[in-house]
């Protein structure tokens, strides 16, 4: 099936890819470090930003630069960053915990009556601790409460179980408490399905190049097959940036991307 494609920026990727990358598919680029994964992703989205297109890149690990990319040529003002996995400010605990004076605030309204107007609590609920009012004026030998209220249950705490987690983490086992980095991957993936809903974005950059392939992994395939047929219905690019293949057949270009020596044209700057 042909598709129309868009321009990377690279003329020599483009030669190669006849034209560019697919749109309205997912395409998966995978390398290691410093390969060019993020170099051509942002060369990728200029060309789209600078068309008019509104992008979006999905940061799993909080490692994208802005000012990176606006030097790429990255129209900020449409491009979406999503972060994921961002510990909460200064500023923001401040803000939630900040409370007002009580002169700023409307007083409360005055009860009239134990129970006029609404309020007060019901009848029942007075009796509650009688029982074990009358037993402290009486001696701690006296019988128990003759009242007719039952008396509470205290909950055991439950046993826990750490030396068993220890345990099933070391044999290899997944372990029953999610990891920061799977956290970082769910956050992820939700926010890509809710925007995908959404439409609107002509490129996803789904930035998941600085997890290890043990966590990228993890993702189901049901994900990404999802993700195919939602790029199809509203025509938008998909580009995964990691250092494992996790896409396969729902990807429809698969890129692998190696680091090479740095070229160097000036013999007399100490290169052989």
């Amino acid at each position: 099936m042909m598709r129309p494609v868009a321009a990377t920026g690279i003329e020599q990727l483009d030669d190669v890819l006849r034209g560019g990358l697919p749109i309205g598919a997912m395409s998966e680029m995978v390398g290691p470090e410093c390969s060019g994964r993020t170099s051509v992703a942002l060369s990728f989205l200029a060309q789209m930003t600078q068309a008019g297109k509104i992008c979006c890149w999905i940061d799993v690990a909080n490692t994208f630069d802005p000012a990176s990319a606006a030097a790429a040529g990255v129209d900020l003002k449409r491009l979406l960053w999503v972060r994921c996995g961002v510990a909460q400010t200064r500023v923001q605990r401040d803000a939630r915990n900040f409370v007002l004076p009580e002169k700023y605030l409307m007083p409360p309204p005055a009860k009239k009556g134990l129970h006029g107007g609404g309020f007060g609590p019901h009848p029942r609920t007075e009796v509650n601790g009688l029982s074990e009012a009358v037993t402290g004026l009486l001696r701690p030998e006296a019988i128990a409460p003759r009242c007719a209220e039952p008396q509470r249950r205290v909950r055991q705490k439950q046993e826990t179980f750490e030396a068993q987690y220890r345990q099933i983490s070391t044999t290899g086992v997944r372990s029953p408490r999610p990891s920061k980095s799977w956290s970082m991957i769910e956050q992820a993936l939700r926010s890509t399905d809710l925007l995908l809903q959404s439409g609107g974005f002509g490129a996803f950059v789904l930035d998941m190049g600085s997890l290890t392939p043990e966590s990228a992994s993890r993702v189901p395939l049901a994900t990404w097959f999802r993700y195919r047929a939602a790029a199809e219905r509203t025509q938008s690019s998909i580009l995964l940036l990691t250092q494992y293949s996790c896409a396969k057949s729902s990807a429809e270009l698969l890129l692998r991307l190696q680091p090479t020596d740095a070229l160097c044209e000036v013999p007399w700057a100490g290169c052989r």
